[in-house]
């Protein structure tokens, strides 16, 4: 599974002001609302729930929180870069700066841990975050996200 095929230009947000946790989620929520046009309450109470079980940040200033959305018609992701890291209850406890968020139908089944582990095959690459954490334009963003998994480690 490649990442094109589950976030496009319009869901890279190169700087995400956010006050704190809620927000950034609220923030996301709405601009996965506008591509979908799914209403963003929706999309919010699903991130709030899964929030709820536990924590989506995985640590090193990274989250991924996600959710399972009734009329979702394919699984789409959304990515910011935070203007500031907030914190996040993140598993090391520390502030979060990279956020995905990866919606699926409600009966997306393996095709969305699918989409999971590829996101975090990414994120497990030091030089990939690192550059996502310096490139400030959407399309940088998003050509990086994009690119077949052996390059972006290169």
């Amino acid at each position: 599974m490649d990442l094109g095929d589950l976030i496009g230009p319009d869901a890279v947000i190169p700087v995400l002001k956010a006050k704190n946790k809620k927000h950034a989620l609220q923030l996301l929520a709405a601009r996965a609302a506008e591509i979908t046009h799914l209403d963003a309450r929706t999309v919010l109470e699903a991130l709030l729930q899964r929030e709820h079980l536990g924590s989506t940040g995985v640590g090193r200033g990274i989250a991924i929180p996600h959710g399972r959305i009734a009329g979702l018609d394919r699984i789409m992701s959304v990515f910011a870069r935070l203007d500031d890291p907030i914190p996040f209850d993140a598993i090391d406890n520390e502030p979060v700066d990279l956020m995905f968020l990866l919606l699926a139908p409600e009966h997306a089944g393996a095709e969305h841990l699918k989409a999971l582990a590829r996101i975090s095959r990414l994120l497990r690459d030091p030089q990939a975050i690192e550059k996502l954490r310096t490139s400030n334009s959407r399309d940088a963003l998003h050509a990086l996200l994009t690119q077949p998994l052996a390059s972006a480690a290169a």
